[in-house]
């Protein structure tokens, strides 16, 4: 994907998070793409060549942007006893809009989720 004349490699994100391929909709036809938002992250990564930090992006889709949230850390729980959802891919988890009764949202732990496709 070009970015502002920068080319951003995309990662789907069902596929890095282990799940099967969404399906086609009967009004979509099966050679487009799947609907869904292409969220562009900036991460950090190492220089191959003089081993320093470098900052790069990587577009990961999601299904659906929902919200935007805003907190620190001090709005956030941690990540233990998440059924359905593998731990080393969760960074913390926290409630939206509304304090205990808000909805639940989990905070992806980037470097896990990416760091096989960052590493290459």
């Amino acid at each position: 994907m070009n970015v502002r004349g920068t080319l951003v490699t995309v990662v789907e994100g069902w596929r890095a998070l282990g799940q099967a391929p969404p399906s086609a909709s009967p009004e979509t036809p099966v050679a487009s793409a799947a609907p869904g938002s292409t969220i562009i992250l900036e991460v950090a990564g190492r220089d191959a060549e003089n081993g320093g930090a470098t900052r790069k992006l990587i577009g990961f889709t999601v299904d659906e942007v929902i919200d935007l949230l805003a907190g620190g850390d001090s709005t956030l729980e941690g990540r233990e006893g998440l059924p359905g959802v593998d731990p080393t891919l969760v960074r913390a988890v926290g409630r939206g809009g509304g304090g205990a009764r808000g909805d639940l949202f989990i905070v992806l732990d980037v470097a896990a989720l990416l760091g096989p496709i960052l590493t290459t």
